[in-house]
């Protein structure tokens, strides 16, 4: 349908051309119009008709038309005359260049008989039958990215055979931001295009711009041409390096090895080529000490350990890097490294003795400082939090005073005696894990004060001394002790003076003042001394002094240095006592009792009684404990009327000492007088008191000053008790006087009544001794405590009991 709309308005128009060549017949020449491509056989006119020729003559007359180029595109039809297109006519084929204003294709017929010669000008009219066209498709341009903004840049036309409104028209640019296109138009009426940089151009946002070219013709239906063009945008140093973060910050932990990464820093440069190139270094603002503690790759840029990390050195490191490009105009970037160290528990802790007073006084006050210590740890967090204490039985205490000061106090009273010095250990741990510790000792040296007192080692003392001692002898060690030092611990010793008797106690005895050593001064006697009590002293050197005493009790202890005395049966003269008995005694009848005393002690003084001599040893009999003589059986007329004992009184000592006394007795057959007549009264100690004298001057021992001392003290005790009429005026004497007229039945009642008396008195602890008065008509009986010493004299009188 389309086909023959277009062929019927293609014959109109080709009527119309011909309508306006015939109305020009007046020429010599035929012109004709036609649009180029018509079909073959296509009749472009009569050409017959229009030259006024016969039609039917045209094939006898061998009507021709000539060839062109070799072409033959029209022809004449012989039998109609009409001339037709054998030969499809391309105007741009026929007329190639554009300059003429009209494509003409002259044409020559020729005719015989006659002959005659037609010119025919065919003018083939443009159709709109070819598109434009680029001569290249693709156009490739290479602009550097830091070309200007207007620069232009030449493109290639399009072409297009067609001319007229049928030629190109107009360029259109694909969509484009930084591309656009200005039309020219030539002095021959083409029409070309430049491509305009409207924007600038950055290779690293688009390398490559692919932009389209379109070329439109005039006609109708307009056709069109398109090319390609491809930006290549060329790359200049305008990219600095930059890092993936503009700051990086690295936890590593210290003591990490040498040689391990540490962190791998990564630049890029949007650039190309040696542009993107890039080498890393550190900048002037990375300290020395870092650049010596880690090394950076300056190609990779990989930063490692280059030494050992220590987290107490450095903590903190920051470095600064630079990437610079290897661009003509290099180009930098730079990030910031913070490398923080994580600390590990790899110090002890430290501890510093900032203050120590040493030695202190014993005495110093409870929470007095004596030293101030400080503790560090040079790791961090935990690691670097300590602990410090000392052992819990030490009288000292820590308290912080400050942070990580402490002050060491004393916490309880010191006591050098009982702990000279201490070892104070200060122990300091960390909190770490494993936790590492550290301790250091101090010697704190305790000055002495003289706080205690000398002690004895017993507060009482009892020392027994042999009497008969040689003068100067050492009685005991009297040794206190004293747990001060230097001065106030030495002592001196002394006796605290006391007087017995008038006489001082120095006298006595004496004391090494340095070392506590006693000695006696005199020989003593038990039987006059007995016993000792006074106090030493020992004082110590210090200020003010400090001293304590100890009592001391001297016993002397009895040595059997003295003799029996036979104080019973009384002996006047000699050591024969003479008796009388009646003959008609009866078995058992008491005799005699042999009575002896000794002034030594109890052990030594225990006396026993045996016969010596006995003439019948079977008519007496003596107990060896009370020294009482019984007749065993009664007389008879064979015994003898006179008998004779001796009876030895032993004492217990070691070797023993004795005395002895012979009795004679002689039997008589009158009766005689009887004890009754005889009063055994107890009386004072003035008799004892004489005897003891008389012991004193035997024994001779008794110094000079004792003796007239205690003459002395026994006439006055004399003078002060006045006895009975019938007593002795001074001394008591033990005497015994029997009348020999006295019956036996007497005899036997007062000896009965004698002994039961010094029974009881004995059993009191006194001595009885039976006496007479001179006249002979009472017997005057003393009685004394065992215990008095025998140089001591009662001062209570007598009692006396008077029996006439």
């Amino acid at each position: 349908m389309e086909s023959r709309m277009k062929s019927k308005s293609l014959k109109r128009y080709v009527f119309a051309i011909i309508l306006i060549s015939v109305l020009k017949t007046s020429s010599c020449v035929t012109h004709y119009s036609i649009p180029e491509e018509l079909d073959v056989g296509f009749i472009v006119a009569n050409f017959a008709n229009d030259l006024g020729l016969d039609v039917e003559t045209l094939s006898r007359r061998k009507i021709r038309l000539d060839t062109i180029a070799n072409k033959k595109y029209l022809d004449i039809s012989k039998e109609t005359g009409e001339l037709f297109i054998v030969e499809r006519i391309d105007r741009e084929h026929i007329c190639t260049t554009k300059a003429a204003a009209a494509c003409v294709l002259k044409l020559d017929a020729t005719i015989e008989n006659p002959v005659r010669m037609f010119n025919i000008e065919l003018e083939i009219l443009d159709i709109n039958d070819n598109a434009p066209h680029f001569r290249r498709d693709t156009m490739h341009l290479d602009i550097s990215e830091s070309t200007p903004v207007g620069e232009r840049f030449s493109l290639n036309n399009a072409v297009d055979p067609d001319i007229g409104v049928n030629s190109i028209k107009t360029y259109y640019l694909s969509e484009s931001d930084h591309f656009s296109i200005e039309i020219q138009t030539g002095r021959d009426g083409s029409k070309f295009t430049d491509l305009i940089l409207t924007k600038a151009l950055d290779r690293e946002e688009q390398a490559i711009h692919n932009l389209i070219l379109t070329a439109v013709d005039g006609g109708v239906p307009a056709r069109s041409g398109t090319a390609s063009i491809i930006v290549r945008v060329l790359d200049t140093n305008d990219n600095a390096p930059q890092f993936d973060e503009d700051s990086y910050t690295i936890n590593l932990t210290e003591n990490a090895p040498t040689g391990s990464l540490v962190v791998k820093l990564n630049a890029t440069d949007k650039d190309e080529g040696s542009n993107s190139d890039i080498l890393y270094s550190y900048s002037l603002y990375t300290s020395e000490k870092t650049q010596q503690t880690f090394s950076l790759n300056p190609d990779n840029g990989e930063i490692r350990v280059k030494e050992m990390i220590n987290y107490e050195d450095f903590r903190i490191y920051d470095m600064e890097i630079i990437a610079t490009d290897k661009g003509s105009n290099s180009l930098s970037g730079k990030c910031k490294v913070k490398i923080l160290i994580t600390d590990m528990n790899d110090n002890h802790p430290e501890i510093s003795i900032k203050s120590f007073t040493s030695p202190v006084k014993e005495d110093i006050a409870v929470n007095t400082v004596i030293a101030v210590v400080s503790v560090s740890d040079k790791d961090s967090g935990e690691n670097g939090q300590v602990d410090i204490h000392i052992s819990d039985d030490l009288p000292f205490a820590l308290k912080e005073s400050s942070d990580n000061y402490y002050e060491l106090l004393v916490s309880e009273p010191l006591d050098r005696e009982n702990v000279p010095e201490y070892d104070i250990t200060i122990t300091v741990t960390d909190r770490g894990n494993p936790p590492l510790s550290d301790n250091e000792t101090i010697t704190l040296e305790l000055l002495d004060i003289n706080d205690n007192v000398p002690q004895f080692p017993q507060t009482f003392y009892t020392i027994p001394v042999m009497e008969n001692n040689a003068p100067g002898a050492l009685l005991s060690s009297l040794t206190a002790i004293d747990p001060d030092l230097h001065e106030n611990q030495y002592l001196v010793y002394f006796i605290i003076e006391k007087e017995i008797v008038n006489t001082s106690m120095s006298m006595l005895f004496s004391i090494n003042p340095e070392n506590g050593n006693l000695y006696a001064l005199k020989t003593f006697d038990y039987e006059i001394e007995k016993e000792f009590l006074f106090h030493i002293e020992a004082r110590d050197s210090g200020v003010p002094p400090l001293s304590s005493n100890v009592t001391v009790h001297i016993i002397i202890m009895d040595q059997n240095d003295n003799t029996p005395l036979i104080v019973s049966p009384w002996r006047a003269h000699g050591s024969v006592v003479e008796e009388k008995i009646p003959r008609s005694t009866d078995k058992g009848t008491l005799i005699a009792k042999v009575i002896a005393i000794d002034s030594d002690s109890v052990h030594n003084s225990r006396i026993t009684y045996q016969f010596l001599h006995n003439t019948d040893a079977t008519l007496f009999s003596l107990d060896q404990y009370n020294g009482e003589i019984r007749t065993m059986r009664m007389f008879s007329y064979r015994d003898s009327r006179h008998q004779q004992l001796v009876v030895i009184a032993k004492d217990n000592g070691e070797p023993a000492l004795s005395a002895t006394v012979t009795i004679k007795l002689s039997t008589v057959e009158t009766a005689l007088k009887t004890y009754a007549d005889m009063t055994e009264v107890p009386l004072g100690y003035d008799i004892f008191s004489d005897l003891n004298l008389y012991l004193v001057i035997g024994l001779g021992s008794v110094s000079f000053l004792l003796l007239i001392t205690i003459l002395v003290t026994i006439v006055l005790k004399c003078q002060k008790t006045k006895p009975s009429k019938a007593a002795p005026p001074c001394r008591n004497s033990v005497i015994s006087e029997r009348n020999s007229t006295i019956a036996d039945s007497t005899l036997v009642s007062n000896d009965a009544y004698w002994y039961s008396l010094f029974l009881a008195e004995t059993r009191k602890g006194k001595l009885v001794v039976r006496q007479p008065v001179p006249k002979g008509a009472r017997y005057v009986v003393s009685s004394l405590p065992r215990s008095t010493g025998l140089t001591e004299t009662s001062d209570s009188a007598a009692s006396t009991l008077q029996v006439k």
